[in-house]
């Protein structure tokens, strides 16, 4: 008499394929997932695609809490104690795919299967320390900084090995509502990070490693460029020395930082 043994439950597999109380759905741009106020009666898996996640005061104010990404979870207040009414609106900022479960099924998984509640516990400690840190930016740093942090972000340095340098198309009016400033702002600053070689923009943003220095190390931002300069060619060499000319010339050029 042989021992059958049963496989392994699979994560990967039950988060990317339909079955009982979970099916695939495919989102266009500019399409909800779910609105403010809905009965949050399941979670969303996003497998594929951006999102991002507002709110809109009493007021009719909106504004931009997070910006999600392929391998996030959103809408996970589904699963309190009590189902109660979605917080905020989760909208496809590019085509998605995304796999929604149902709340009785993911509260089952949850509890009858340790590698996913695992997996799922990591997701929410990693959302509670971004969400600590998007409160501490907030509250310290200037709205330059900010801008670069949410502009690193969205590109994905420091999540993935090959970071998506190409953003989605997302306007000023979104950054500016992230940041917590003015349209305005937001527009000297992206010119402002151009002339300074931290990003590209033709219709969609492309952000330049040399960005990171903004955000990793407390210095101008002026000092910040001409670093960046000499990453790309060598100190003491003539590439460097030009590279490092038309830094200082276009920093005398730009318009001086806003307070």
């Amino acid at each position: 008499m042989t021992d059958s043994k049963q496989p392994g439950f699979d994560p990967h597999a039950f988060l990317t394929s339909a079955g009982l109380g979970k099916r695939i759905v495919h989102l266009k741009a500019k399409q909800a997932f779910f609105s403010q106020g809905d009965v949050a009666d399941s979670v969303f898996y996003l497998q594929e695609g951006r999102a991002k996640l507002t709110v809109v005061s009493n007021a009719g104010k909106e504004a931009t809490i997070t910006l999600l990404s392929s391998g996030e979870f959103v809408g996970e207040e589904a699963i309190a104690a009590v189902a109660g009414n979605r917080l905020a609106t989760a909208t496809a900022i590019t085509a998605c795919t995304a796999l929604k479960i149902n709340r009785k099924e993911m509260i089952r998984v949850i509890h009858e299967e340790h590698a996913f509640s695992d997996l799922f516990l990591a997701f929410l400690l990693a959302r509670s320390m971004r969400t600590q840190a998007d409160l501490v930016d907030q509250l310290f740093n200037s709205s330059e900084k900010r801008l670069a942090r949410v502009l690193l972000l969205m590109a994905e340095f420091g999540k993935s090995a090959h970071p998506q340098t190409l953003l989605p198309d997302i306007t000023q009016e979104n950054l500016a509502e992230m940041i917590g400033t003015t349209r305005s702002r937001v527009s000297r600053f992206m010119n402002r990070f151009r002339k300074l070689g931290f990003i590209d923009y033709n219709g969609r943003i492309r952000v330049n490693k040399s960005l990171l220095n903004v955000v990793l190390h407390d210095q101008p931002f002026e000092q910040n460029a001409i670093s960046a300069a000499l990453l790309i060619a060598p100190p003491g060499s003539p590439k460097a020395a030009r590279r490092v000319a038309k830094k200082v010339n276009t920093i005398k050029q730009a318009p001086k930082k806003p307070v």
